[in-house]
């Protein structure tokens, strides 16, 4: 399954003297464009690019991926608020918030739940919903939003190019249990935070034009990424940004897209196996119930036909062992003068056992084998419904139409 990794454009955001940082609004008329690049089977890259949103490449799946400077994150015990959540965290990291809780956006970690202690990613709301809007409305649907980096069991360390930032323009992105942050490498500081079992323990991985810095700085070797094979991590972390007012809304096919997806993903792959061995094994199943039972029905077949040519050895040809069967039989029937349930005295015995007290004897009648055809004339309804229940208690069964009232066997092949 193709996915299209889209790199959110970072808040710009301008310094002054004195001032906190603001950010800068876009420029009227100004054409988006977003780093993109895309993986055939979330192992890989096979292109990137950059471009407008209405001209990014198809895929079955797009994630939008924050930069580490537009996250902040935050470790709370999750109040047990329900659908009034978001609300409730507004109202519980007020104190810390730069800004209007309103202007904020909130996501909780995977699995979380009210009574948990979980991380919360912080980031602009109006940023965001800007973004999601802008490539909805270019017909891209961004079924998650994931961050670069976030807080895990296994530490890991990323040194990339922040120009501008420091000496040397290199920032170290530093996510472990305790939470994420960014530390410039200028001074001693940073590095004596980094033991050396700490080092041996951690995952280290840098850019390409920055790794040689960032091995002298560290002292130790480390993974050459560049931003595109980094963000491959997003396509398995589980993190979803689309929270709370900002969660995907999706009908139809769009919804049975979402839940595919979902399902395609790694953590879903347990399933996947169960799933195909019980289809596997249901397929086997029905295989064998199927070959275990033609095997029994020709076997029945071949027992009647056994007692076909065994009992009638004048039969050599077998083509329908029952219908072969009853014609012999009707034969003996016959050459011994037996009358059979086909013949004429039966259907007549029949009719007249089951005829109405109230009725006087037929006028006329017409047969043929297995068939006895009276006139309806002057029958009332409860005469022919008496007639009828009289027949089927006998095992006959009664027709009427255009007029005339046929007598026949009920089941004429239960005999068989």
């Amino acid at each position: 399954m193709s996915t299209l990794l889209l790199f959110l454009p970072p808040r710009t955001r301008l310094h002054a003297q004195g001032r906190a940082m603001a950010v800068e609004p876009p420029r009227a008329g100004a054409v988006r464009e977003y780093d993109w690049a895309l993986s055939p089977d979330g192992h890989h890259i096979s292109k990137e690019g950059r471009g407008a949103a209405a001209a990014l490449p198809a895929a079955d799946s797009v994630i939008a991926i924050v930069g580490d400077a537009d996250l902040s994150w935050r470790c709370v015990d999750l109040p047990r608020a329900g659908r009034q959540m978001r609300a409730a965290l507004a109202g519980k990291l007020e104190d810390v918030l730069l800004d209007d809780p309103e202007t904020v956006h909130f996501a909780l970690e995977p699995e979380a739940g009210g009574g948990d202690s979980a991380w919360v990613a912080i980031t602009s709301r109006t940023w965001l919903a800007e973004h999601l809007a802008h490539l909805d409305a270019a017909q891209l649907f961004i079924e998650r939003v994931a961050p670069l980096s976030w807080p895990g069991e296994q530490p890991r360390g990323h040194f990339s190019e922040t120009h501008g930032v420091g000496s040397e323009g290199v920032t170290l992105r530093w996510s472990h249990s305790d939470g994420v942050a960014s530390l410039p490498l200028q001074g001693a500081l940073s590095r004596q935070f980094f033991t050396p079992g700490l080092v041996q323990a951690a995952h280290w991985t840098a850019t390409p034009g920055i790794a040689t810095t960032a091995e002298r700085w560290l002292g130790s070797s480390v993974g050459v990424l560049t931003p595109a094979q980094r963000a491959l991590d997003v396509i398995d972390n589980g993190w979803n940004l689309r929270q709370f007012d900002l969660a995907p809304r999706a009908r139809g096919a769009q919804a049975l897209r979402m839940l595919g997806r979902t399902v395609m993903r790694k953590a879903w792959q347990p399933v996947r196996w169960g799933l195909a061995a019980l289809v596997v094994v249901q397929l086997l199943g029905l295989n064998l119930w199927a070959w275990q039972q033609n095997r029994e029905l020709s076997a029945r077949r071949q027992a009647l036909s056994t007692t076909l040519t065994t009992t009638f050895p004048q039969v050599r040809a077998v083509m329908d062992a029952p219908v072969q069967m009853q014609k012999q039989l009707d034969l003996l029937r016959a050459s011994a003068g037996s009358v059979g349930e086909q013949d004429l005295e039966a259907l007549l015995a029949a009719a007249a056992t089951a005829w109405p007290a109230d009725r006087p004897p037929a006028d006329a009648l017409s047969f043929e084998p297995g068939r006895l055809t009276l006139s309806a004339q002057g029958w009332a309804p409860p005469q022919i419904d008496n007639f009828r229940t009289q027949l089927l208690a006998e095992g006959w069964q009664l027709d009427v139409a255009d007029g005339r009232l046929t007598v026949s066997r009920s089941n004429p092949q239960g005999r068989r």
